[in-house]
Parts: structure tokens; sequence; C-alpha cells
């Protein structure tokens, strides 16, 4: 599957990794696995939304971070593994941070989860994990970590 090429036919095109924030490195491969650090949603250097889930940002302005997100995290498989080489989409960790009332994390993460099927389609599926924090890094309202096998 030619990534690239699907991705623009989605009117998407995969950015620079982003720089660490902190002490670690964007993806590691293991083997046939590559595991992908949290990623923000950073567009052009900048975080497309800070705050919390519903107060401060939409569940929709969430879902659509998530995408960024995963683009971001793409973008980190990219340094360590050719995209076309990717044969399903293992696990994705998905943080939210949220108000201590929210409880629909998993309609936040689904930005994440769709975007990968959109592309893989049936190996876009995956095993996950929508979690609420309090905060996440930089004040992001989401961060995305995957797993892909090669």
């Amino acid at each position: 599957m030619d990534v690239r090429a699907r991705l623009e036919s989605l009117g998407l095109t995969l950015p620079p990794v982003p720089k660490p924030v902190a002490a670690y490195v964007p993806a590691v491969r293991v083997g046939d696995l590559v595991f992908v650090s949290g990623q923000l949603p950073f567009h052009e250097g900048k975080l497309v939304a800070t705050g919390l889930v519903p107060t401060a940002v939409s569940v929709e302005e969430a879902y659509q971070a998530c995408r960024v997100a995963v683009l971001n995290a793409l973008a980190a498989v990219a340094m360590v593994a050719d995209l076309d080489q990717v044969s399903q989409v293992v696990r994705v960790g998905g943080f939210v941070a949220a108000a201590s009332d929210f409880q629909d994390h998993p309609k936040v993460v689904n930005g994440a989860s769709d975007l990968l099927r959109e592309i893989w389609q049936q190996a876009g599926q995956h095993a996950r994990a929508a979690v609420g924090v309090s905060s996440l890094p930089l004040g992001a309202s989401v961060e995305i970590e995957l797993v892909v096998r090669l």
C-alpha cells in the first residue's frame, strides 16, 4: 500500500516529526514492531487543542486533534521504518485531558481509530485504551501513542 498516496487521497500530508518535549525518542523499532512515544496534536509547531475536554475544547475539536496526533505518530514511524511496510496497527493508547465528570473519552479517541482505519482499512483495526487524565504535557487536550507491526 502506498500510504502517502492514501493520505493524499484523504486530503492529508505527513508532517515533520515534532521534536520530543522531554528525554525520549519519537519511535523505537524492535524486530517487526514499532513503538511510538505519545504524540501531541502539533500542527506547524503549535498545539491545535489545549485545555480540558469538554470545558475548554469540545469533543469534536478533541476528536480532530487526535487525528493530528496520529499524523505525528505516523511521521515518527516513518523515522524508523517504511510506512508502506506497516501490516497491522496493533495498539492505540489515547489520553484525554478531561474535566472530572467527563465520560466520553472513547468518542474523542475515535478520532485516532477512525483515521487509522481510513488509511489501512482492516489492518487499521487495533486494540486500544482511551484514558482520561487531569493534565497532559504543555496543556495539550489529547495524546496518542501507537504500536504497529511491519
